[in-house]
């Protein structure tokens, strides 16, 4: 039984679930606003905020911990060079969930998750 487990499968293994957050956390990073389901907007948000928080230190040590989470490195640059600029007076809540309706084929709930 899953009593108090906290953690969001979205019905994956371990390592097709951590290739599809990390995918969809430098896809977010990247182009700043996409349309995806509802569950995982809801697992990648905590995740890309932990990042933007990390790449507010501007050190070498926050590069490299960016770099190990992230599969290339153009997030990286981005978080570094351009984020952490604009979220400098900020202290969390970096992205917004807007709910979109159903999904046509399967009516699963779609939502566009954006960089405030």
């Amino acid at each position: 039984m899953r009593h108090h487990k906290k953690k969001v499968t979205l019905d994956r293994k371990k390592a097709p679930r951590v290739a599809l957050l990390k995918s969809l956390a430098a896809s977010l990073v990247l182009h700043e606003k996409m349309i995806t389901t509802k569950a995982k907007a809801k697992a990648i948000q905590p995740i890309v905020e932990k990042m933007i928080t990390t790449g507010k230190k501007n050190t070498l040590f926050a590069r490299r911990q960016l770099l190990a989470f992230f599969p290339t490195e153009n997030p990286v640059k981005k978080i570094m060079e351009d984020l952490n600029k604009r979220f400098a007076g900020r202290a969390g809540g970096y992205t917004r969930i807007i709910k979109m309706g159903p999904r046509q084929g399967d009516g699963a709930e779609m939502v566009q998750i954006e960089l405030v």
